[in-house]
């Protein structure tokens, strides 16, 4: 095909034409969006200022909330102004690194909540071993080897994708670039990059959902051996949670990923987006710190010392006044 109908730039798409429901849809992301920083922001913030806090479970939940944040940022602003300026123009350049970017974010994740469960495996059926197996230093080689395996990952696929010619239509069929609608416009053969997609998936995801299932079949039969109705509850509330957004996370994922590019509904997928993009980190902040105790404590006390020292500060002001 001649060179003068390769694709210089792509359009993303919203999903309704409709005024109204855009200014709609644009409000509901914002909302999302705002939620998400402001309860992830408030999880790193009490994780870091709470000694009692610094244990391998809040170090990876304080780097989850951070890979969140990032995560949620790469993808909901653009989409909002979409949704309420119809902007809808990407570059080459940026719609690869925003793909790069979602890829790295996800995988990263992933492995995090991988590594949780690990981390709730070990304590509880190790309980005397914890301190020796999660060490500061093993804690922090997990994070890195995430982070450094999530790039080579996201930087071998959005290489992959972009490699190929893009000249049948410059219109992506989702609110961000991602892979899939990706590969639908593209004249080239995509037979090799849907093998390489589907199988990296089913490695990388089918292997810490295995996994996850297996640390939490020995966690839940050791739970069940406590002695007292209360231990069982505690250990639960902090494996329940994280198997909900493990769920969330892995089956919306799969469900846009492992299927056929030609067989795949635009609006449904668009939908289904929304639940592997922008729904975990949404989440994530709501279950860690309404359920968890140890959080909820912490914040109770940081705020009664922020209002103490506030409330002192304005009566030594006085005093000086006078």
């Amino acid at each position: 095909m001649p060179n003068s109908t390769t694709v210089s730039e792509f359009l993303l798409s919203g999903f309704s034409d409709v005024w109204e429901l855009r200014v709609l849809h644009t409000m509901l992301f914002l909302l999302m969006y705002l939620a998400t920083l402001t309860g992830n922001l408030l999880i790193v913030t009490v994780i870091t200022v709470d000694q009692k806090l610094h244990t391998p479970m809040y170090f990876f939940l304080l780097n989850l909330s951070v890979w969140d944040m990032c995560y949620i940022s790469v993808t909901v602003p653009k989409a909002c102004v979409i949704f309420l300026l119809n902007n809808r123009v990407i570059s080459v350049v940026g719609c690869a690194a925003q793909t790069f970017l979602v890829l790295l974010c996800v995988y990263t994740e992933f492995l995090l909540l991988t590594i949780m469960a690990r981390d709730r495996y070990v304590a509880i059926c190790q309980p005397l071993h914890y301190h020796v197996i999660m060490t500061p230093r093993v804690c922090v080689q997990m994070t890195l080897g995430s982070v450094f395996s999530g790039l080579v990952y996201a930087g071998v696929h959005t290489g992959n994708t972009f490699h190929l010619s893009f000249c049948r239509s410059n219109v992506v069929y989702q609110f961000f670039c991602d892979i899939p609608p990706l590969l639908k416009l593209s004249c080239s053969d995509i037979l090799a990059n849907e093998i390489v997609i589907f199988v990296s998936t089913m490695i990388v995801g089918g292997g810490c959902f295995s996994f996850i299932t297996k640390s939490y079949i020995h966690i839940f039969s050791t739970v069940l051996k406590f002695p007292t109705r209360r231990e069982r509850r505690k250990a639960f509330s902090t494996c329940i949670p994280h198997i909900l957004i493990v769920i969330i996370f892995l089956g919306t994922g799969a469900a846009v990923y492992l299927k056929p590019t030609s067989n795949s509904p635009l609006i449904q997928d668009m939908v289904i987006s929304v639940f592997y993009s922008i729904v975990p980190p949404f989440l994530n902040p709501i279950i860690y710190t309404l359920r968890n105790k140890q959080i909820k404590e912490a914040l109770r006390s940081i705020s009664k010392r922020y209002l103490l020292k506030t409330l002192n500060n304005s009566i030594k002001g006085k005093h000086l006044v006078i």
